[in-house]
């Protein structure tokens, strides 16, 4: 005799303000932390790139990596740096752009792998 199939519950998605409520790093040990935070503040030290224009390449990262609450921490800064409505459209223009061309990059490479050329 076969027994039924178990039906097991499903987790709950996560809302956004859960999420937000949750505290960051809980998985990450504090030595990595640290090492991690001493790494990203020295990205930030003065160097020939000014502080708008690293907002503005962060955005575009936050973007590429899907980073949320990085991608609206930069984009505050930003503009606390001096960077105007028009530039932070040409960072997420730029980064639409990189993203259209890595869908193309995917599928160039399938069309490789399976000897595809459906237009010519």
């Amino acid at each position: 005799m076969k027994k039924k199939a178990e039906k097991r519950a499903l987790p709950e998605a996560v809302t956004p303000a859960q999420r937000q409520s949750w505290p960051s790093y809980t998985m990450v040990e504090d030595r990595m932390k640290k090492i991690y935070f001493d790494f990203y503040q020295e990205t930030y030290k003065k160097t020939g790139i000014d502080r708008k224009s690293k907002e503005l390449i962060a955005i575009a990262a936050s973007l590429g990596f899907k980073c949320q609450g990085c991608l609206e921490g930069h984009i505050k800064k930003a503009k606390k740096f001096g960077a105007t409505p028009e530039e932070i459209s040409e960072t997420i223009s730029i980064a639409m752009g990189v993203a259209a061309a890595s869908v193309v990059d995917l599928t160039d490479i399938a069309a490789a792998q399976l000897r595809i050329k459906h237009f010519e």
